[in-house]
């Protein structure tokens, strides 16, 4: 195997699936001396290859753990890019052998933010730094410029920022998209946020798309045109792209457009799961995230769906309720504006999150510094990000989104054409989930009386669980039951 002229390399890499290759040329390109590793040495091989033809020059490969590990300079970094749980384990076993005190490991991978802190305090008994690094952007930003979350050893993050700094993707107005997250397993924490978030983004695209293709019924090159406009304006975003970009493509094994031949059922790697049970442990309304998450699960059920719409239609019922003829530039533009309002629900909900789990564990993370690296690179950069970070420069303290002065006006402005989206598809027979919960979370958070009261009576009336009262202070007991029995005598 090739040895780097220098002598030694900067950093290294282990783990050469698809995500670290490319980031492995990324860091190569921007000049930095790169070795890389990986178990099957056939993957070393195809790297050491693209690279050549790619004309990327400091990057070299090795086949075994030991001259890997060796060809890079002290302290030396070493990236790993390997499948969450136990390759992650087996990865550092394999590496820290040969490892020296000082030297740091950097997991790269979607990362359960308990499993590296378990990491770091094992590393830490042996003289290792650790960082747990988030990394979005899919294949395409690892190879030309991700948002990267690095979290975990402070020491670790300056060894290597002037990297992170290079490699990160570049936004003109706010610069590279990385930064110290914070201690801990915070950077795992903030990236599975990240993907919880994007989750929502996803379900409410889709929303959109359904509304407006079952019932408006634009074809796939109208929904290309909407979305491609959509992508000029306030929902200007990776997502919204792509999305148009998915409506142009034609069906290269048939006729017609390749979207309506992909089978109903989203997979998922469990990040989003994660982040819901979070919100639920933390006691934190995400509401969004997780009729994402329940929309994922019922798409699995591609075969219990199947059945159920013929026993429904057996029954009478259509899979889509006529509704009165609708003006298609006036429904386009409603549910631009609902999609607009439900996103700043899902962005909300993500950051209460962080900033629950940040107090929790006195990581003091901050939001609008998350909102800024979020901007380039990542799967929900998006134009609004921008406007997310001036709401956290404004006040730092913000209790939620949804009451900063201009998002506050925004949803305001747009929230007739939310109602109208969320009650157009109940009496259409079509499922907003997304859509319709984001409107429930802004009517609850909006409201000073909820019905909680009576909750509460009735958790008090069969489990003595006492309440509050609005008129004095103190907890207080009811024996409803014996006053109700008397009162029906």
């Amino acid at each position: 195997m090739a040895t780097p002229t220098s002598n030694l390399t900067r950093i290294g890499l282990a783990g050469l699936a698809v995500m670290g290759q490319n980031l492995a040329l990324n860091i190569a390109e921007k000049g930095f001396p790169i070795s890389v590793y990986n178990r099957s040495t056939s993957k070393v091989d195809d790297t050491v290859e693209r690279a050549k033809k790619e004309g990327i020059v400091p990057l070299y490969g090795f086949h075994d753990p030991e001259s890997f590990v060796r060809s890079i300079q002290k302290p030396r970094v070493i990236i790993m890019l390997v499948k969450a749980g136990a390759p992650v384990d087996q990865t550092i076993k394999t590496l820290s052998v040969y490892m020296e005190k000082g030297d740091c490991i950097i997991d790269g991978g979607n990362e359960w933010y308990e499993n590296t802190e378990r990491r770091a305090a094992a590393m830490a008994e042996l003289g290792l730094l650790y960082l747990g690094m988030g990394v979005s952007g899919g294949e395409e930003g690892a190879r030309h410029g991700p948002s990267m979350m690095p979290g975990g050893s402070y020491e670790a993050y300056k060894y290597i920022e002037d990297i992170l700094l290079k490699v990160s993707a570049q936004v003109p107005d706010s610069g590279p998209c990385v930064t110290y997250i914070g201690k801990g397993g915070s950077g795992n924490f903030v990236k599975m946020v990240h993907n919880g978030i994007e989750y929502g983004d996803m379900q409410l695209i889709a929303e959109a798309y359904d509304v407006l293709k079952t019932v408006g019924k634009l074809s796939n090159e109208e929904l290309h045109q909407v979305f491609a406009e959509w992508n000029k304006g306030e929902l200007l975003s990776f997502l919204v792209e792509i999305t148009s970009d998915i409506f142009s493509i034609k069906d290269d094994k048939g006729d017609g457009y390749l979207v309506d031949k992909v089978l109903d059922k989203t997979g998922m790697k469990g990040t989003g799961k994660w982040t819901v049970q979070q919100a639920a442990d933390l006691s934190i309304a995400a509401p969004t995230i997780e009729a994402s998450l329940d929309s994922r699960f019922i798409s699995g059920l591609k075969e219990e769906r199947t059945e159920a719409s013929k026993v429904f239609k057996a029954a009478g019922v259509n899979d889509i309720f006529t509704v009165q003829a609708v003006d298609k530039k006036k429904l386009i533009d409603d549910v631009r504006q609902a999609l607009y309002a439900s996103k700043i629900c899902s962005y909300a909900q993500g950051m209460n999150l962080i900033r629950a789990k940040s107090i929790e564990k006195g990581w003091d993370l901050k939001l609008g510094e998350l909102a800024r690296i979020w901007k380039g690179g990542c799967i929900i950069r998006a134009i609004f990000l921008d406007r997310i970070k001036k709401a956290y420069d404004r006040n730092p303290d913000l209790a939620n989104l949804l009451v900063d002065p201009e998002f506050a006006k925004e949803i305001i402005e747009r929230q007739s054409a939310w109602r109208r989206v969320v009650c157009l598809a109940i009496n259409s027979g079509i499922t907003t989930p997304g859509m319709s919960v984001s409107l429930a979370y802004f009517d609850s958070y909006r409201r000073e009386s909820l019905p909680a009261n009576l909750v509460q009576a009735q958790r008090d009336y069969f489990g003595a669980h006492t309440y509050e009262r609005i008129d004095m202070p103190g907890a207080f007991h009811t024996e409803w039951f014996k006053i109700a029995n008397q009162s029906k005598m």
